[in-house]
């Protein structure tokens, strides 16, 4: 740990020991309409003492949440966030109330006067919402003690927070933080003079960390997703006392609105891409009805991203340079990769994030190969690394990126077409990728080209270099196309097609031109909600570079006697952990 990070730890535990003493509230002035929903099937888990936080299962039935051992920080973090009380609210049967009555008091009574981890500004944010939002819940039946401890904790946290907002880092602790504190505010007795510097500091935040267009500095979408929904949150609870949200909060609110809507897919799930996954299900229209806002995209880029959607098919690519080096701690090299789904089913993915699954996995789920575009053989398009103030940090940064990216969208005979391009592979070989993408009108075919190529003198200096290093063998690459664990794939025709079968009853084929030899290989699928990296399948498209342009064309389409229109019955898995 840092010596920043201590000091901010120690001021922390300070500010929350102090704000322990701060006289309490003694009742609700008021109570927001609960905006939190949960998950049954989570719940349930929960309540049958399954505990899946940060990626670690740990079985403890008849055990007390604060009395588990505690495999990981993410995990502590997580119960101390309080999310789970969500899920056990969507139960809501005399087990789960008890369950939720009994953890949140016990933690007043341990935590309560300052201790634990769980005094950081974002995750008492994150706690006073889900406090608040279920006093119902958490207070009914209980003895005048219990509730008396339960609102003088909530005036200590609310304290706490306006004093401690400003030391959580910018981007989504904040808005946590602001937005738990403005709950606070307006719900309980004697706290409502925090409500308008909180209303006013939120609306900085977002002229801050919102850009004009509607993105976020780090270009993750289910992070927009979580901020947008914050700002709801927020935005609705002070007009439901009679309050007016600040100008610029609701500006961020109308430009994020039309950015999810670009980068949600055909079944609803945000693209996954620089750490984030497809969002938790059901919250993403949820808070677009809620926002009211019904403006759609425009055919530019949102957030970076590039959009096709023809029949029931959607197309979302990286089309834009990575996260600058500041804002890229869970930056991944996924420039040009993209994800196809068709209706209800991903068909083409990126790998994801491999956060809770470890170091290496983090790692290797960041990497150019982890995604679903060109790459060259031992080399991502962005590298990772330490630069300047940021090297105290434990984090690695995207701090060797393309320095330019191209993006160009046309409306063609037939369909729609995009073609975007890099520079990633300059400086090491004098090669551009550039890529593109041909979406047929009705959303039965996809046809792709992946070019390097060396565009000018200079280039084919570099290019000649690095192809006398490799002994005259050329610059070997990978074209890959990551499926999602539900597809059944095989190969087909000899070895010359891969066809793809889809639970709804789909068929899709894929097929390649040119010198480059198709192979259908293991991949991993990683998502936040398994204990581990499910097994899944990757087409790669094999080649070396041996001139200044190298071409690989490839095409994706539907089999001719799948329909059009298809009925799909096929049942998703709920809630699973292996």
């Amino acid at each position: 740990m840092t010596w920043t990070a201590r000091k901010t730890r120690f001021m922390n535990r300070l500010h929350a020991r102090v704000a322990s003493f701060s006289r309490p509230a003694a009742a609700f002035s008021t109570t927001p309409e609960p905006r939190t929903i949960g998950s049954f099937a989570r719940g349930r888990q929960i309540t049958g003492g399954n505990f899946l936080f940060a990626g670690f299962l740990v079985e403890a039935p008849d055990t007390a949440i604060w009395d588990l051992p505690m495999p990981d920080e993410g995990f502590e973090s997580e119960i101390h966030g309080f999310t789970w009380l969500d899920d056990l609210a969507a139960v809501g049967d005399h087990h789960a109330t008890k369950r939720a009555q009994a953890w949140t008091h016990a933690w007043i009574a341990q935590n309560g006067r300052g201790a634990g981890p769980g005094w950081t500004p974002d995750l008492t944010g994150r706690r006073l919402i889900r406090w608040i939002n279920h006093a119902i819940l958490l207070l009914n039946g209980q003895e005048r003690g219990v509730s008396e401890a339960y609102f003088r904790s909530l005036a200590a946290q609310t304290i706490f927070l306006s004093r401690r907002w400003k030391a959580a880092s910018p981007g989504l602790p904040r808005f946590e933080a602001l937005t738990g504190l403005i709950y606070a505010g307006l719900a309980l007795d004697g706290m409502d003079a925090h409500v308008g510097h909180a209303t006013r500091a939120l609306a900085q935040e977002c002229a801050r960390e919102i850009d004009p267009d509607g993105g976020l500095s780090t270009r993750n979408p289910e992070e927009l997703l979580e901020v947008f929904t914050l700002l709801n949150w927020a935005a609705a609870a002070l007009q439901d006392m009679g309050q007016s949200p600040g100008a610029a909060h609701i500006t961020a609110i109308e430009a994020v609105a039309p950015v999810l809507r670009a980068l949600r897919h055909a079944d609803g799930g945000l693209a996954r891409f620089h750490g984030g996954g497809r969002g938790l299900e059901g919250r993403l229209d949820r808070s677009l009805a809620s926002s009211g806002v019904k403006a759609f995209p425009n055919e530019g880029l949102a957030m970076g991203y590039a959009r096709i959607s023809h029949g029931r098919t959607s197309v979302i690519a990286d089309a834009a340079r990575p996260p600058r080096a500041d804002a890229s701690a869970n930056g991944h090299a996924s420039t040009l990769a993209f994800e196809l789904t068709s209706g209800r089913r991903p068909v083409i993915v990126n790998c994801g994030s491999g956060a809770t699954f470890g170091k290496s996995w983090r790692r290797a789920g960041r990497a150019t190969p982890s995604h679903s575009t060109l790459g060259i053989e031992g080399l991502s398009s962005s590298r990772l690394g330490s630069a300047g103030k940021m090297s105290d940090h434990a984090s690695e940064f995207l701090v060797d990126t393309p320095r330019e990216v191209r993006f160009e969208r046309d409306d063609v005979d037939g369909g729609t077409r995009l073609v975007v391009g890099h520079d990633g592979y300059l400086s090491s070989h004098g090669l551009t990728h550039v890529r593109t993408l041909h979406l047929s009108d009705d959303g039965r075919s996809l046809n792709g080209e992946d070019t390097l190529i060396a565009f000018d003198a200079s280039d084919r200096r570099r290019f000649d270099l690095a192809f006398d290093k490799s002994k005259l063998r050329g610059i070997p690459f990978s074209v890959r196309f990551h499926l999602h664990p539900d597809v059944d794939a095989t190969l087909d025709m000899n070895g010359t097609a891969v066809s793809m079968a889809l639970k709804s009853g789909e068929i899709w084929v894929f097929r390649a031109n040119g010198e480059a030899s198709l192979s259908l290989e293991q991949s991993v699928y990683l998502e936040k909600s398994r204990l581990s990296p499910r097994a899944t399948k990757q087409i790669v498209l094999s080649g070396a570079a041996m001139e200044y342009a190298t071409r690989v064309n490839w095409s994706l389409a539907k089999a001719q006697e799948t329909p059009s229109a298809i009925r799909d019955y096929a049942m998703d898995d709920v809630m699973a952990v292996d």
